[in-house]
């Protein structure tokens, strides 16, 4: 795919060089007409919306089955608002991918004869190729990565190699044609404004075709490359976004149409500057956030930055990354695949919830990796998810301050503490003499709950006075990975975060409303929820989680029973509260309630042990509690009366 630079810019109006079809071989203008006649009739959800429906979702064909459905759309020629609107849920969570993403796919796929899950969009410019170099490294197979003009300012070779752990060779060529054979991947990136049909030159197996400020678009050659799809979706799914929707409908236009563009002019300064000023009056921390495209790649670049610092100060010694065993899935998951690639980085267990104490875990683990001499990382939820607990913060402190001692008698290094405060981003931990003033801590949230109230994926961390000078370092991966917040989402954060701390204090008394309603009538239901006490603290959580009461002989007949009833409650709710009640996994929305299962949602590469079988429900500042509370006490009185529900 021969392409020439489109500079596409959120920042001023520009006028851009679109992409054009050579028709002649392509020969599809019925499929450039049919995208046209879909964005004219899509539904404002695919373009607005960042999580998407569980009830109509089935994971094991994430995105196949929305694909397989479309397709069929596309030969009956039908386009129709309501018809699409009853595609299934593509993906559970927008970075992830989306119904605008699959279709962009799907569109250059048949464009180029290929099939669709050979092109995968992104919002990153440098992540697809990062993801090949991570299969490469695991696989032992060499990379060489080709290109015409000049790479992209974001790919950093020396840090990529030092850090990340990657090997390949870096060699610049005339044109396409001069590339041959290779004993290994040949990864050809270039920047484009042009989707032709050409004939892939058989000796590239990866093209790289990046468009300015709207992400990068990979194709991936051959059957022989095949393997590498699921692996590169991972990565997308773990260390980055999709395109988004936005972004996607500008490409869609641009293929379609055949013309010119002018881009909104949207005050990125401004709004940045705004988003800054916002975080930092809410979290009183003395450094300068960093803003993310997603909650996870912040975290990934606060991990990456971190075994930077390490390896600079600490030469020599392992690098423990200590993460809960029932934490949100993506945290467990990222950790794993980050520890996977290098030697010097390891994963260690850290029990949280239940019966495990946080700080005595805590002082378990950090005192084994003394003794090992290591350099340990923590990453934990306060409050925890899905049981919602907060541990006693004095003792966390003590723990976390606490000088231990190698076996040589020197002074253990001290940990750091990354803190995922997405439940209570209220809560101030950074500021001086707050709880963990003293404690080297990086504090991270995910912007697609509170911060924007569910309107984008964007994320932010800061760090207190002790931990400040590693922000450099984070930002640096950040940018390695372009995987700073777009444009769209800066301006959406301005929007939104100046109202946040009110809608926190509102979602919560809903839901304390709602938690008390729920004990009175169901006493026998356990319920994971913030103590009054705790409140007063600042915890003010706006979701709970619901051990339903269970019946049966063995431990198995009332697992499964509970189960049941998880299920039936969650599809009541959505059934008969169908504009508020929605089965989906998110959190800090603007209006509504949330159900969701934890064990089948944000635990789902959780090992099964610690997985938590759970109704978790997320209430909002704006929702009819009144009618929420009638059709719980409708389930329990049908629980009461027959043990069952009908949801007819």
């Amino acid at each position: 795919m021969n392409k020439t630079p489109c500079k596409i810019s959120d920042k001023k109006s520009t006028n851009v060089s679109l992409p054009s079809i050579n028709m002649e071989c392509m020969q599809d203008t019925k499929i450039l007409n049919y995208i046209k006649a879909v964005l004219e009739n899509m539904p404002s959800d695919w373009l607005n919306l960042t999580t998407h429906r569980l009830d109509i979702y089935n994971e094991t064909l994430a995105k196949t089955e929305f694909i397989d459905q479309f397709e069929s759309l596309f030969k009956s020629n039908s386009f129709e608002a309501l018809i699409l609107a009853k595609l299934p849920t593509a993906y559970d969570y927008i970075r992830l991918g989306h119904p605008l993403s699959c279709v962009l796919e799907w569109t250059i796929a048949k464009l180029q004869h290929q099939k669709s899950e050979h092109v995968i969009g992104f919002s990153s410019q440098t992540i697809p190729v990062l993801a090949i170099l991570r299969k490469n490294l695991l696989d032992n197979k060499n990379t060489q990565i080709l290109y015409t003009d000049k790479l992209t300012e974001c790919f950093d070779t020396e840090l990529i190699k030092r850090v990340y752990g990657y090997n390949f060779e870096l060699k610049q060529v005339e044109n396409i044609d001069a590339i041959t054979q290779f004993d290994g991947s040949n990864v050809f990136i270039s920047e484009q404004n042009k989707v032709e049909a050409v004939s892939l030159n058989p000796h590239i197996d990866f093209y790289v075709n990046l468009y300015s400020d709207l992400g990068s678009i990979l194709v991936i050659n051959g059957e022989d490359n095949t393997d590498y799809i699921s692996d590169i979706q991972h990565v997308r799914r773990r260390e980055t976004i999709a395109m988004t929707p936005t972004n996607c409908v500008i490409a869609l236009k641009a293929l379609t149409d055949q013309t010119s563009i002018i881009t909104q002019n949207l005050s990125i300064e401004d709004h940045k500057t705004s988003v800054l000023h916002s975080i930092k009056t809410i979290t009183n921390s003395s450094s300068k956030a960093i803003v993310g495209s997603s909650g996870l790649s912040v975290q990934y670049a606060i991990m990456m930055g971190l075994i930077d610092e390490a390896l600079k100060q600490h030469q020599g010694k392992a690098i423990k990354f200590i993460v809960p065993t029932n934490c949100y899935g993506g945290t467990n998951d990222q950790a794993r695949r980050v520890a996977v690639c290098l030697n010097h980085v390891e994963v260690v267990d850290l029990e949280v919830d239940g019966d495990n104490d946080m700080v005595q875990s805590l002082e378990n683990v950090l005192s084994k990796i003394a003794i090992e001499d290591a350099v340990p990382y923590i990453i934990a939820e306060i409050p925890t998810n899905p049981r919602v607990e907060v541990p006693d913060l004095e003792q966390l402190k003590a723990v976390l301050t606490k000088v231990r001692q190698t076996p040589k008698g020197e002074i253990a290094t001290a940990p750091v503490f990354i803190l995922d405060q997405t439940f209570c981003p209220n809560l101030n931990f950074l500021g001086d003499n707050e709880t963990l003033s003293t404690v080297k801590t990086i504090a991270y949230v995910s912007g697609s709950k509170f911060p924007s109230g569910g309107k984008c994926t964007a994320g932010y961390c800061v760090a207190n006075k002790k931990a400040e000078a590693l922000m450099h370092s984070i930002k640096q991966h950040l940018n390695v990975c372009d995987n700073e917040a777009t444009d769209l989402q800066y301006k959406i954060l301005a929007e939104q975060l100046p109202s946040m701390l009110q809608r926190i204090s509102n979602a919560y008394t809903n839901t304390r409303e709602f938690v008390t309603f729920i004990q009175d009538i169901l006493p026998d239901a356990k319920i994971n929820f913030v103590s009054e006490a705790l409140a007063a603290q600042g915890f003010t959580p706006s979701v709970f989680s619901l051990d339903l009461p269970t019946q049966g002989d063995t431990a198995e007949e009332k697992e499964t029973y509970k189960r049941e009833l998880n299920h039936k409650l969650i599809s009541l709710m959505i059934n008969k509260i169908p504009n508020e009640s929605k089965y989906c996994v998110s959190y800090g929305q603007l209006k509504g309630c949330y159900w969701t299962i934890p064990a089948t949602s944000t635990q789902g590469t959780t090992k099964e042990s610690d997985k938590d079988y759970i109704a978790r429900v997320a209430v909002s500042p704006d929702l009819d509690l009144e009618k929420h509370k009638e059709v719980f006490k409708a389930f329990v009185e049908n629980i009461q009366m027959n043990n069952q529900i009908s949801i007819q």
